[in-house]
């Protein structure tokens, strides 16, 4: 499902008008959808309707609901934050068409107004959010944050017009105060900041209504932004030949684990099998190889230079590249440990792995600040989660999260890689800029080892021919609809890494039917 940013819903908003469709008429088809759905929301429920506009766009959406609502017999109060003078363009047409209809408007001016639209807000059976459109760019403060807030605080649904005010269109951050809607009704194309959290939380329930835009393709074949559905991400792993056989689908090479941490390295091993990888090897330090063997059966076992401490290095350089030798793909990074040996090998891999190469974990970390990424001429997968995007990046958690798309964005670009940006939300970005957000998942998987199966996944999926940015997509998706039914069937509590590998493969079989 195709979302765009604001500046790409403005271009589409000018193409359109320019293609012969007057403005006015936009907006009459926007507020006529929007009240079709609060007219559903107010289905058995007894009261009259607070239509709270802005002096934009938005509000001149919010003058065609309070209209066509009164039309349908339902009272309406319409409040305007700003001066009627200051409401002009389409908006103006429509505040006059909603005065001509005998339609009176509440100015929000102070306090005392405040405290009036706070108490119907409370008495009304449904609150209709006009106040700020997409192209809200600064925090919300003083007055428009006190209207936001008495809105929020009277109980009452809500249904936000295109999108719950205080919300960034591009980013889903709360720009000071924000709306938090039932539902939103929003024009022509899910817009960004609605698809990822916080943005997702003040939503509420989305239905797109068909304005009659321009196809998005007018905007040429720029890269875009997708929110992944299983109808066309079950399309991508198509089922298997029947005269397939183990070296039909691939050999992952998992370098992985250290004393301590020798069960990331497990997990990550077993999720390549159960993604559908031929073979898979395990290479750990060389002290930990005998406990290895005896914790897998369908994982080949090989060692790598051990430091003495349970940590892998780099000892003989020929030695690493006859284990690279021969493979698919290679993931790296899963509880190797931190420090020099760990980011030697590491540094190894990175250099001579002349296949796709996932990297996650203290792989990560070991990259982080250099720039051995941007020497590879083969596919390249990161998997980081907020702290360790932080560190790539050298920036903060909090500046991550404050644009997740942006980060990874900005370094797939940067370092030519795929990006996995895991959390709520996850978000895919390949090196041309094209952009997955992941619906799937579930607090369940904060729980430790399910990054450690998500990397298995990835690579997994890569041995079985699919491309970077497909397998991780595909990797992700469905790692989260495997947490997604496992918490549906016990909750989301007490989630275990070993569950979702177990759930991996009816989850694909499910895909997989429903593509079929």
């Amino acid at each position: 499902m195709r979302v765009v940013t604001a500046a790409e819903m403005r271009r589409l908003d000018a193409r359109t008008i320019a293609s012969g469709t007057p403005g006015r008429v936009l907006m009459e088809r926007a507020g006529r959808g929007a009240a079709r759905m609060a007219a559903r929301m107010l289905r058995g429920r007894r009261g009259g309707v607070v239509v709270v506009c802005g002096r934009g766009n938005n509000g001149g959406d919010g003058f065609v609901v309070a209209r066509l609502l009164r039309r349908r017999g339902r009272p309406v109060s319409v409040w305007l934050f700003g001066d009627t003078a200051d409401v002009r363009g389409d908006a103006a047409h429509m505040l006059a068409a909603w005065r001509r209809a005998r339609g009176r408007v509440r100015v929000l001016a102070g306090g005392d107004d405040l405290a009036a639209l706070a108490a119907e807000c409370r008495r009304a059976a449904l609150v209709v959010d006009a106040l700020f459109g997409t192209g809200l760019n600064a925090p919300l403060s003083g007055l428009a944050s006190e209207v936001v807030e008495s809105i929020n605080g009277a109980g009452t649904p809500t249904l936000a017009v295109d999108i719950a005010s205080g919300i960034s269109s591009d980013t889903g951050q709360v720009l000071g105060a924000a709306v938090r809607a039932t539902a939103t009704a929003t024009f022509g194309l899910p817009k960004v900041g609605q698809c990822v959290f916080p943005g997702v939380e003040h939503t509420g329930d989305l239905e797109i209504v068909d304005i009659g835009l321009v196809d998005i393709g007018s905007l040429g074949h720029e890269p875009g932004i997708e929110v992944l559905e299983a109808a066309s991400v079950g399309a991508w792993l198509p089922p298997r030949a029947r005269t397939g056989h183990k070296g039909t689908f691939g050999h992952v090479l998992v370098v992985a684990g250290s004393r301590g941490k020798l069960g990331a390295a497990l997990l990550a091993a077993h999720a390549t099998g159960r993604a559908g990888a031929g073979l898979t090897t395990l290479a750990v330090p060389a002290s930990l190889q005998p406990a290895a063997e005896g914790r897998v059966a369908e994982v080949m076992t090989a060692a790598v230079d051990d430091d003495g401490t349970g940590y892998g290095t780099v000892g003989d350089p020929d030695g690493l590249r006859a284990l690279l030798d021969g493979r698919s793909v290679v993931v790296c990074g899963p509880g190797l440990g931190q420090g020099d040996g760990p980011r030697a090998l590491v540094a190894a891999v990175v250099a001579q792995a002349r296949v796709p190469l996932v990297l996650d974990a203290d792989g990560l970390n070991a990259v982080a600040g250099s720039t051995l990424l941007r020497g590879r001429s083969f596919p390249t997968i990161v998997t980081p989660h907020p702290g360790e995007m932080a560190r790539l990046v050298g920036g903060s958690v909090a500046g991550v999260q404050e644009d997740r798309v942006g980060a990874a964005r900005g370094y797939a670009a940067a370092e030519g890689a795929v990006v996995v940006l895991k959390g709520a939300r996850t978000v895919i970005a390949d090196p041309a800029g094209r952009i997955a957000i992941c619906p799937t998942g579930n607090p369940g998987l904060a729980s430790g080892g399910t990054g450690d199966v998500l990397a298995g996944l990835i690579g997994g999926m890569l041995a079985q021919g699919l491309a970077p940015f497909e397998a991780a997509a595909y990797a992700v998706f469905v790692h989260g609809r495997a947490a997604d039914r496992i918490a549906a069937r016990q909750g989301e509590v007490g989630l275990l890494a070993r569950d979702v590998l177990a759930e991996v493969p009816p989850t694909i079989a499910e895909l997989q039917q429903g593509a079929a």
